[in-house]
């Protein structure tokens, strides 16, 4: 982590969900093994997360991963869209178009699909809580410009 605040506040993610009753599949509290000074924490799996879960509605910043599962589609984009925030988002699918029809559906500002790489040219920046508003691509550029409409 980038410093000793960031370090607790992702180490306070991982107590949450312990003690919420999230499975630790993998990592846990405390540092990696074989490191004693740094910000750093173990990355960390979660299995049955369920919404009402802080770390199923918090943005965390760090190497924790939550898995829920879901029955449909439809439950999914649900889930997908169920909070305060929207920077990012994932969709894997064998169906390329499928899987576009979804990532289309999500209210994040940029989604990848199958582990697409970052573009840099494409505009980033999230949707909701997370942020308004574009850096990157043709969209941060508009930030800097200065328009005049001028009506006779």
């Amino acid at each position: 982590m980038v410093s000793a605040r960031q370090q607790e506040s992702v180490a306070g993610y991982i107590a949450s969900g312990i003690a919420e009753g999230a499975t630790l599949v993998a990592g846990g509290e405390g540092m990696p093994n074989g490191l004693d000074s740094g910000y750093y924490v173990k990355p960390t799996v979660f299995a049955d997360v369920s919404p009402e879960m802080t770390i199923f509605r918090e943005e965390i910043f760090g190497p924790v991963l939550s898995i829920t599962t879901y029955d449909s589609e439809e439950e999914a984009i649900i889930l997908a869209n169920d909070s305060e925030y929207g920077l990012s988002g994932g969709v894997w699918s064998g169906d390329a178009d499928r899987a576009l029809q979804f990532a289309r559906k999500m209210r994040t500002g940029q989604v990848s699909i199958n582990g697409g790489a970052f573009n840099i040219s494409a505009p980033f920046g999230g949707y909701k809580l997370s942020g308004n508003g574009r850096e990157l691509g043709i969209q941060g550029l508009e930030e800097f410009l200065e328009v005049k409409a001028i009506q006779r």
